[in-house]
């Protein structure tokens, strides 16, 4: 504890108190592997002659059920009240799930935050120990694992946007497909895959050369731009490409079809959430598709989080402060965060982006100072302090601002000598203002 105080000369004193990390009396500390594991429990020794001395055993198990249940069983003989384990990769899952089930108390620990001192040794029985020693002297904290109901939305939702992306590449193939056989439809139909741009590849694979006909398949607003259609659709597109194209269409309509089934089974996961998601849904743009993704990758307890500023920093959506002899690194990076929740919140500020709402200028004013990339890590940012506050007080109604609220609040001041060194910059000369008569 640190306590600043004024002397009696105007200085500060300050004075630090030591506070003793909470002890975990019985722990356990997992070294996890593909095939094994590496299990240390730190128990106290029981007698008066014995103070504060402690009995340590390690074992090696398999990552097998039978062995993983095993290990559940010795661990509550030993009257263990913590275990904990590293994230390494998905091998720390199952046995996770099964100690949780068996209801053992677990933690999930960070790599980095748990770091062996280098220049050590590096066996699988001494970082057991090691991580063993860390967690009984409080030195780490858990990170966040969702319960089961989340986690089988996350699962869903992040497989959904998986067969999304190899839709996105196989589109782009088949556009790449087009422009090798000077097929220019691209350049002028903004959807190729819409009704009109659909209706014209499928006649082109069924052997339709003329462009004068494919063009004529045009439909609504796209019936004014026949005539460079005409050009468009003049190349060599022979059998051979229709051969390649036909297969392609097959598997964007059949990942069509599983996104379409998944997007039913996720509306039967969410159903105790549609609340939630249609709070969300009130942010510009957020879908329920997005508010489902959000929902899966950030869960709906708040509590994990004492304030929005720590759910922003758990995502990586705020640069990391880096200071050095009162000098602080300007443009910090954010850090690597949750991938599947930055391309959720990529696509919302991007929609956000072409709105005319607060989100939306906040985008535009900050994209024409820093760039589209710091942009797009700010607005992130306000996206989750917005939900944050949502998911924490569903009854708060979410209150948009306004296209015109920078503007509103802007000093006079400030705005008229922002127009003054403008002016002068535009025309090189001198600008004084005078009192209107």
């Amino acid at each position: 504890m640190v306590e600043v105080a004024m002397g009696a000369d105007g200085c500060e004193e300050v004075s630090v108190t030591e506070v003793e990390p909470e002890m975990v009396s019985r722990v356990a500390a997992l070294d996890i592997g593909k095939a094994k594991l590496t299990a240390c429990v730190r128990v106290p020794v029981e007698g008066r002659d014995s103070p504060g001395r402690r009995l340590q055993q390690v074992r090696e198990y398999s990552t097998l059920t039978r062995d993983l249940l095993g290990l559940a069983d010795w661990l509550r003989v030993e009257g263990v009240e913590l275990v904990a384990m590293e994230a390494t990769g998905a091998y720390w899952k199952p046995v996770f799930y099964l100690l949780e089930a068996e209801g053992l108390r677990c933690w999930l620990l960070n790599p980095r935050h748990v770091k062996n001192v280098p220049g050590r040794p590096k066996t699988d029985r001494l970082d057991a120990v090691w991580l063993a020693k860390v967690v009984e002297r409080g030195m780490c904290g858990p990170s966040l694992v969702h319960p089961k109901p989340i986690r089988q939305l996350r699962d869903l939702t992040r497989y959904r946007r998986s067969l999304v992306r190899e839709q996105t590449r196989e589109k782009q193939r088949l556009e790449k497909l087009l422009e090798d056989s000077q097929i220019k439809l691209s350049s002028v139909i903004s959807d190729v895959f819409g009704v009109s741009g659909r209706q014209m590849l499928e006649a082109l694979i069924a052997g339709q050369r003329n462009p004068r006909v494919l063009a004529q398949m045009a439909h609504g607003s796209m019936r004014g731009k026949i005539g460079i259609l005409e050009e468009a659709l003049t190349g060599h597109f022979e059998d051979h490409h229709a051969r390649i194209a036909r297969r392609m269409l097959h598997r964007i309509d059949d990942l069509a079809l599983d996104i379409a089934g998944w997007d039913i089974e996720i509306e039967l996961l969410v159903a105790p959430f549609q609340d939630l998601i249609g709070l969300l849904d009130q942010i510009p743009g957020v879908n329920a598709r997005s508010a489902e993704e959000l929902i899966g990758e950030i869960g709906i307890d708040m509590s994990r989080f004492p304030t929005a500023a720590h759910l922003v920093s758990w995502a990586k959506f705020a640069p990391i402060a880096k200071t050095s002899a009162g000098r602080g690194t300007p443009g910090g990076k954010t850090g690597k965060g949750n991938p599947w929740l930055a391309g959720t919140l990529g696509e919302v500020v991007a929609g956000a982006g072409r709105t005319h709402t607060f989100l939306g200028e906040r985008y535009r004013r900050l994209a024409r100072r820093r760039g589209k990339d710091r942009a797009m890590v700010a607005v992130g940012n306000s996206v989750l302090k917005i939900v944050w506050h949502l998911l924490t007080d569903p009854d708060q109604p979410y209150i948009e601002l306004g296209e015109g609220w920078y503007e509103n609040h802007r000093n006079p001041a400030h705005r008229k000598s922002e127009l003054i060194r403008q002016l002068q910059a535009l025309t090189g000369q001198r600008v004084i203002l005078e009192p209107a008569a």
